[in-house]
């Protein structure tokens, strides 16, 4: 069976490829230029599904002749091919650009289909960039369209695309609906390929809710369909890639390995670049669920590679992410420390708050403005049989139905500006409980840690006095040290951010009474009030608690008092922090006291704020630290 496929893929490409030669033999001969445009438009059409890099080429010279004869017909169909091109090779300034210029040929033309078509893929762009709300409004525009012309492949197609953005939000619920909306209307409609990309949406959204084995059979639909109904290469790889991705969500690996390798066979063959990119993380993941390390590796780095170089940012964070956990099983900790950053650094400056807000006030425009087409659809009707039948009435009978169509219209207004208030009214107690939810968050992860410090306590107890027990004491001051910033944060007004004099205050204090060191040592902090961001304030916390640490064991030995400075101020692009003490200081020559462990997440710390240290050891000792990655809060 396989071969009899292989073999039809071959006489199905050889086929292509004589008629390729053929349409490229008229090309040059011929001298009408509509001739010349309808020939590129097809050789076009059969390159964008087996080889981009040569599409391109023709591409271009249909775009060019279109311009030269300033054919208003052909320009925006050229343009939105081109458009197309750029997109599936992850060229996305071009292909916003040329996708532009087609809207507004088509628009010219007064061609609502081809508007609709070049909409849809706008959104495609849009939801590449990570800018989820203008994907979803370009979407809603393109079903609108759709709708008013009465397409009901077009209809289908944008029902299928409206699933996928608001499934990008976390609306699997709704997703699933619109999904099912695009199977039925393809199915009433008998529309056997776009039948293939509704099972599609449907298997995204199940798969999202963790309903496996009907995710599966959606997908397993859609990739035995596409087959039957001879889908190119490209769609095919698509395909496979979703076919793997269930698969692999049911722990079936191998099988999964084997969806992704026929994946990237095909994307590879037609150069469709943003498959590439996504069966290539694919590989990378699975092996890394099953534990090949070394082989999940390098398909991840070309994963990270090829997203960055073409702006494929939604989709960075969770590569990142997976290169962390492969570097970390591999032991590499600095590298996974790195990639774990980067991805954090990069989801927080993706992920807009407002995003979810503003995804539910454009399904609700559209729901209202759909509701409001019908009803004035109806009104014209209602009003069209009132002008036949009541055409002899006198004035008086017509001024009663006017009166009667401004109280509707009074009416109606009134029921929308109600309903518009309770919305508003949900929106404010729904961001009153996530704000809720929050400090309940943080204050658990305090009591969480509170437990953690009292067990290394209770186990501490149990030893006798030596280095165990000192580690075992660092410990528990490490975990008092995360433990106060995620009870200042239950405590605040402000759930971000995190005011560091009175939480140096609070983390002398603790250190103090860990020590018995209250009559001993006096901790000041000169600075004035700074409100830093949680990812800032965690790591500067750690190195002040290390240094305080450090300072009372070994700056104050044999019952010397003395006291302990710090300081903290953002000055221009820079945050300057001084701990320093009056105790006996330390020689050129001395060793190292401790385990070291200190001194080194001290400067692996620092690593990770983008600073540098310095110390000065002349009057007891200053310890100097100039941080350039912080956050204000």
């Amino acid at each position: 069976m396989i071969s009899c496929l292989f073999l039809l893929s071959l006489n199905l490409l050889s086929a292509q490829e004589v008629n390729l030669d053929s349409l490229s033999a008229v090309l040059k001969t011929t001298k009408d230029n509509e001739v010349k445009l309808s020939i590129l438009n097809e050789i076009v059409k059969t390159l964008s599904n087996i080889n981009l890099d040569s599409a391109i080429v023709f591409a271009r010279q249909g775009v060019k002749l279109a311009d030269q004869v300033k054919s208003k017909k052909w320009q925006p169909q050229f343009y939105e091919m081109k458009g197309r091109i750029h997109a599936n090779r992850l060229e996305l300034d071009s292909a916003s650009f040329y996708f532009d210029k087609a809207e507004g040929g088509y628009q010219s033309l007064g061609n609502k289909k081809g508007q609709a078509s070049t909409y849809f893929k706008i959104a495609w762009v849009f939801k590449k960039r990570g800018e989820l709300d203008k994907a979803l409004e370009a979407d809603l525009t393109a079903l609108h369209i759709m709708e008013e012309i009465k397409d009901p492949l077009g209809i289908a197609g944008a029902y299928e695309r409206v699933s996928n953005d608001v499934l990008d939000q976390g609306r699997q619920e709704e997703a699933v609906v619109y999904a099912k909306k695009a199977i039925e209307i393809a199915r009433s409609n008998n529309l056997q390929q776009e039948l293939v990309y509704a099972y599609t949406a449907a298997g995204a959204a199940s798969l999202a809710m963790s309903n496996f084995q009907e995710a599966y059979t959606y997908f397993d639909q859609a990739l035995m369909l596409a087959k039957k109904n001879g889908f190119d290469q490209m769609a095919l790889s698509d395909f496979y890639n979703n076919h793997g991705n269930v698969q692999k969500r049911m722990h079936r690996y191998r099988e999964a390995l084997e969806d992704y390798s026929e994946a990237l066979h095909l994307a590879e063959a037609t150069g469709y670049q943003n498959a590439i990119n996504s069966v290539t993380a694919n590989l990378g993941e699975v092996n890394l669920l099953m534990g090949n390390y070394q082989r999940a590796l390098p398909y991840q780095l070309k994963t990270v590679s090829l997203m960055e170089a073409s702006g494929d940012l939604p989709n960075l964070p969770e590569s990142y992410t997976h290169l962390s956990t492969i570097y970390e099983k591999l032991h590499n900790f600095p590298m996974a420390l790195n990639f774990q950053k980067k991805s954090r650094y990069l989801h927080d400056s993706i992920v807009s708050v407002e995003s979810d807000k503003t995804m539910s006030e454009l399904l609700t425009k559209y729901e209202t403005v759909k509701k409001e087409a019908t009803i004035n659809e109806q009104i014209l009707t209602i009003q069209h049989q009132q002008r036949t039948q009541l055409l002899y009435v006198s004035l008086a009978a017509l001024f009663g139905v006017i009166t009667f169509g401004m109280y509707f219209t009074i009416k109606n207004i009134r029921k929308k500006r109600k309903a518009l208030s309770l919305l508003n009214i949900a929106l404010d107690t729904k961001n009153q409980q996530n704000e809720l939810l929050l400090k309940e968050i943080h204050h658990r992860v305090k009591n969480n840690l509170e437990m953690v410090k009292s067990l290394i306590a209770l186990q501490s107890a149990q030893m006798p006095d030596g280095s165990s027990k000192d580690a075992m004491l660092a410990s528990q001051n490490r975990v008092q040290s995360m433990g106060i910033i995620h009870q200042r944060l239950y405590q605040g007004t402000n759930l971000g951010a995190i005011e560091m004099k009175d939480y140096f205050i609070n983390l002398g204090e603790g250190v103090l009474d860990s020590f018995n060191a209250e009559d001993k040592v006096k901790i000041e902090c000169a600075m004035e009030e700074l409100n830093l961001d949680v990812d800032t304030a965690v790591p500067i916390g750690l190195i002040v608690n290390e240094l305080l640490v450090n300072a009372i064991k070994y700056g104050f030995p044999e019952r010397n008092s003395g006291q302990i400075n710090i300081s903290l101020k953002k000055e221009n692009d820079n945050l300057l922090l001084n701990v320093s003490d009056n105790g006996v200081g330390k020689s050129k020559d001395a060793k190292p006291q401790g385990t070291g462990f200190g001194t080194q997440l001290i400067q692996l710390l620092t690593q990770q704020l983008n600073g540098t240290i310095s110390e000065d050891n002349q009057n007891g000792t200053a310890v100097f630290f100039n941080f350039k990655n912080f956050k204000v809060a």
